[in-house]
């Protein structure tokens, strides 16, 4: 039955794309008109809907031969930003050059985007989480429901070899990549019912970002530790640039660090010596590890932690993100090393993780936890291995922002279990701008 229902939903929507795009309002009025008349033209005594029927029926005759007639050259090309976000309305531009011998008036642009419908697998997990709702039509917070397509606009009339300008305008309703295919320059007839398309290839693609909620400012866990390799972290890995003075060569030095001009004038190796720095390096841990029907909490977690990537000043400090996908996934930013862009674009594209265990993420952080001085957990739900986890990094002396994203109220660990340094937040779905401004 539930591929049956797919079935009908892709039939279903692929008409009402095709009708919506082709049809002009006046001809939305004419062909209900002919429906309501065709009923009537059966009796052609006591009525005259037959009059009226054969009349309309004319009209969109007139309307669908000159379709054919339609078959222009054009050109077209986009102006897209590099980014978009979700849940944010994403305006760019489409400029058409007429590549015809003939003035062109009365034209519309249509944006031709990657089928937006949901596989099999993705419509099978929206019913089965939506399963208690009256309909079958997809919620417009389901992560399922991909964007808004844009509205068609109008261009200026276009001499021969002539560009035009439309402003396009659509909004993204889930992270990812949005593929657009290309640009349909659409016609009415002359009796504006029935628009005809030229269809021109313009493939192009843009990331769409996670949605983000505005932060406090507040302390993150965690003060300045040593690191490896001190400021300069990014620029030159290994080393700081704070020098300091210099000193005889020893066993075991880079050769790196000889100062050339004092071995030649001494006589002997003499090396630079570097300053050690202690600076704030967090570590931002996002839990991957659900089931299928639970994306929608998924997708929150993932928008909170782009809020603190976005949110946290990394030109002071760094920032680690810590996941499981197909393997276990570091990315550092701040400081030089990397920009928090490269962050929100990673966070666009992960996904849940059902091939390994929670215990792969456990392995990653426990590893990690000596070279940072605060965690940001974000779990996606509170059982006995979150728990562990948690327990775990209060015995290295971790400071934790613990963040549990759940549908249902969780009974919160029992005082005692949690270190002073440990921060515990519960936040439900629908709260959850509400408890972040509350941080």
């Amino acid at each position: 039955m539930t591929r049956l229902a797919y079935r009908i939903y892709r039939i279903v929507s692929s008409l009402r794309h095709w009708s919506m795009r082709r049809f002009t309002p006046g001809g939305w009025l004419a062909a209900v008109a002919l429906l309501l008349t065709a009923g009537m033209a059966t009796d052609t005594e006591q009525s005259l809907g037959y009059q009226a029927f054969a009349f309309l029926a004319c009209l969109w005759f007139v309307a669908l031969a000159c379709a054919p007639f339609f078959r222009l050259r054009f050109e077209a090309e986009r102006t897209l930003p590099r980014f978009g976000t979700a849940g944010q309305p994403l305006q760019y531009h489409i400029t058409v050059k007429n590549l015809g011998r003939m003035a062109q008036g009365d034209l519309f642009v249509f944006e031709d985007l990657a089928d937006p419908r949901p596989s099999f697998e993705e419509f099978l997990r929206e019913t089965k989480s939506t399963s208690r709702r009256k309909s079958f039509r997809f919620a417009k917070s389901s992560p399922v429901r991909r964007l808004h397509p844009p509205k068609a606009q109008s261009l200026a009339p276009l001499l021969p070899n002539a560009e035009a300008t439309a402003e396009m305008r659509l909004l993204p309703v889930k992270r990812g990549v949005l593929h657009l295919r290309g640009v349909s320059i659409a016609r009415p007839d002359p009796l504006t019912l029935f628009r005809a398309f030229v269809s021109v290839a313009a493939p192009a693609s843009i990331t769409i970002l996670p949605k983000r909620y505005p932060l406090p400012n507040f302390a993150l866990p965690g003060a300045a530790r040593y690191q490896q390799g001190g400021v300069s972290f990014a620029s030159s890995v290994g080393e700081s640039e704070e020098f300091v003075a210099l000193r005889d060569y020893r066993h075991g030095d880079p050769m790196r660090r000889i100062h050339w001009r004092s071995w030649a004038k001494v006589g002997r190796p003499v090396v630079k010596e570097f300053q050690d720095e202690f600076f704030v390096r967090h570590a931002l841990i996002l839990d991957t590890f659900t089931e299928p029907d639970n994306v929608p909490v998924f997708e929150e977690a993932v928008s909170i932690a782009a809020s603190f990537a976005c949110s946290i000043d990394t030109q002071e400090s760094l920032l680690d993100l810590l996941f499981v996908g197909p393997q276990a996934y570091c990315l550092t930013v701040g400081r030089g090393v990397a920009h928090a862009d490269q962050m929100l674009e990673i966070l666009a594209g992960v996904h849940t993780c059902s091939e390994k265990s929670f215990a792969a993420l456990e392995q990653i952080v426990i590893e990690h936890s000596a070279l940072v001085s605060g965690c940001i957990c974000i779990m996606l739900t509170w059982d006995d291995a979150r728990q562990q986890l948690v327990r775990k990094l209060e015995s290295l002396g971790v400071p934790l922002l613990v963040l549990v994203l759940r549908e249902v109220k969780f009974q919160p660990m029992e005082p005692p279990a949690i270190a002073a340094t440990t921060q515990l937040h519960e936040v439900p779905l629908d709260q959850i701008a509400e408890t972040l401004s509350k941080l």
